[in-house]
């Protein structure tokens, strides 16, 4: 996960604009060492720069780019910077000043909210309308990328989040996919039976502690999530109580991997066979298929069942996006390239680089087991919800992720640690609404 939402560390919090008005004078000069390879933020004509804190997608941006510059003229350049705490700094110390890049890669949510509380970024909403008329984006989505009714971030992507499981060891056992949570529970009995650890939960890195958290609650009750995230509900209620003990039973059982599983090593041991499901964004479909697993032979994906049926379907989704910061030296080229960006020959090549959902939802992916958890979505009509990264104010997020992450090290109860959340999600929102005042 990176400041877009795939970020290998948290996030440190972002200074209100107090600070940043005191970091300006050293702007300059951490920008100089904390864009990759040297490059230059200053304007090349033909292209529009995009600071990204991952250099594993340069080569899809560029492509990407190559179908942009047939539309409006211009490429794409990327400027990585592998370091993601770097890569904040300067971002959020250079937006306002000349050294800012044409595009800035983000994360949406509360991480954009807050950015743009900041300043310094374009207001996108025409760009939006636009694309809202075409049909490009899905207008449910369009809080994620606001703030105070603007619109501040394009959508970079669309990922799902999906449990992959092992094909062949599935075959082997006579498991199928599970449709209901009794199913679910009876291919997690029958995996662990034969000594493969069911599921995949990870705390290493940080932010993998929030997977399992979002998942069982939002199969609880996906109403409750959304008023939980929004401040509207409280950590100690009965749905988030229920999902907790749900994830305490799974790993009393041994269904779940030591915390300490570096998700890295996911892919590897689906294919191994000593893992038989990994909770994830289906943007780790570029991770099975560098591990040499084909996508509908060796591997399927399926999105957790709902705790009881009559429950409401629903899907996390994440997406990073595309801001457009205020004093862009090439602004004009890089409203052009967001105002192209969701067009489908653009996305066609994206989603095929990323083997992932695009943020245009007429563009199918190429990737059969990705296609299917789309139409899936589609047919279903499921909710879609902000991933809980995104979804509260970052500071919240953090103290909670830390939280979930000693509860899976088995450092604390579920009781214990629900409400140690709920006493920090007292204090965040309150801080939250202060600053917004």
């Amino acid at each position: 996960m990176s400041a877009s939402g795939r970020t290998r560390s948290a996030a440190a919090p972002l200074a209100r604009r107090r600070v940043l008005a005191g970091m300006a004078a050293g702007a300059a000069t951490l920008a100089a060492g904390g864009c990759a390879r040297g490059d230059s933020t200053s304007a090349q004509p033909g292209t529009t720069s995009i600071s990204n804190d991952n250099a594993t997608w340069d080569d899809g941006y560029r492509a990407a780019g190559r179908e942009l510059e047939k539309i409006t003229g211009y490429a794409l350049r990327p400027l990585s910077n592998p370091s993601v705490t770097s890569y904040q700094q300067v971002v959020q110390m250079t937006l306002q000043t000349s050294k800012a890049t044409d595009l800035v890669k983000w994360a949406s949510g509360y991480q954009l909210k807050r950015l743009a509380r900041a300043g310094g970024l374009t207001d996108l909403s025409g760009v939006w309308g636009k694309y809202q008329a075409k049909g490009w984006v899905r207008g449910a989505s369009r809080d994620a990328v606001s703030y105070r009714g603007k619109v501040y971030g394009i959508p970079l992507y669309e990922s799902y989040y999906v449990l992959f499981y092992s094909k062949p060891v599935f075959e082997k056992l006579g498991l199928s996919e599970p449709r209901s949570w009794d199913e679910l529970l009876h291919c997690a009995e029958v995996l662990k039976r034969n000594k493969i650890t069911p599921f995949l939960a990870s705390q290493v890195g940080g932010w993998p502690a929030i997977e399992w958290f979002q998942e069982l609650v939002t199969k609880v009750d996906p109403r409750f999530y959304q008023k939980l995230v929004a401040g509207e509900a409280s950590y100690t209620d009965d749905p988030a109580r229920e999902a907790m003990d749900i994830w305490h039973d799974f790993m009393r059982k041994g269904w779940m991997t030591s915390p300490d599983f570096d998700q890295a090593r996911g892919p590897g041991a689906l294919k191994a066979g000593t893992v038989g499901m990994f909770l994830h964004g289906t943007w780790q479909a570029q991770g099975m298929t560098a591990a040499g697993m084909k996508p509908g032979a060796d591997y399927g994906a399926f999105i957790l069942p709902t705790v009881r049926s009559a429950t409401p379907k629903s899907v996390i989704a994440e997406s990073g996006v595309f801001t457009v910061p205020a004093r862009a030296s090439s602004h004009d080229a890089a409203l052009a390239n967001v105002g192209s960006w969701l067009a489908p020959p653009v996305q066609r090549v994206w989603s095929d680089f990323l083997q992932d959902s695009s943020a245009n939802p007429t563009v199918r992916s190429d990737n059969p087991v990705v296609a299917e958890l789309q139409r899936d979505v589609a047919k279903e009509r499921r909710i879609p919800l902000i991933r809980y990264w995104e979804a509260s104010p970052p500071s919240l997020i953090q103290g909670n992720t830390n939280d979930l992450g000693g509860f899976m090290a088995g450092q604390t109860s579920p009781e214990t640690t629900l409400r140690r959340m709920q006493e920090r999600a007292q204090d965040e929102w309150a801080a939250w609404r202060r600053d917004e005042a």
